[in-house]
């Protein structure tokens, strides 16, 4: 009996082939350095939106920023809704933090510790607004990638020596 040039033990082989080759292509086009630089402006950007949002010049809050804390926003925990204790506070610190974890993020600069910063910051957010998990958890898995895989080679961290992977 003829196979007519086709011979099924070979198959999965060829298949396998072609894939490492395709995943090979990939690879080098997406390396991990260019990924967790991504990865980080990806976190900051969000982060950075709101923060910027919540000044009107240095070290000047808006009155929106503070209202919110002291009106609008609650804490979903068990028996709450709970008022953020000390509003004026909470909306300095959150709209610092909001400014300061993207720009280390972006620059590559004590990595870990603001992608842990903003992991923080995200867990906060999702007990404000329980119905955002769908991408308070992207957040959260952009945070906990960065604070496991580091900084990468693109970023500060790299060049001073602070991130050895």
């Amino acid at each position: 009996m003829t196979n007519h040039g086709w011979d099924a033990s070979t198959e999965p082989q060829g298949a396998a082939t072609l894939v490492e080759r395709v995943n090979a292509a990939l690879r080098t086009r997406a390396t991990p350095s260019l990924t967790q630089l991504v990865l980080r402006c990806a976190l900051a950007v969000p982060f950075w939106r709101s923060g910027i949002n919540k000044w009107d010049g240095f070290l000047q809050l808006n009155e929106v920023a503070v209202l919110l804390f002291s009106s609008e926003l609650k804490l979903h925990l068990p028996g709450g809704p709970y008022d953020f204790p000390a509003p004026g506070l909470v909306a300095f610190v959150s709209g610092s933090a909001e400014i300061l974890l993207p720009i280390l993020l972006v620059l590559g600069l004590a990595t870990r510790l603001a992608a842990f910063g903003l992991l923080v910051m995200t867990l906060v957010i999702q007990l404000t607004v329980p119905d955002g998990w769908p991408l308070h958890i992207t957040w959260a898995a952009m945070a906990l990638g960065i604070m496991a895989w580091g900084s990468g080679r693109i970023a500060l961290d790299h060049w001073i020596g602070t991130d050895k992977g």
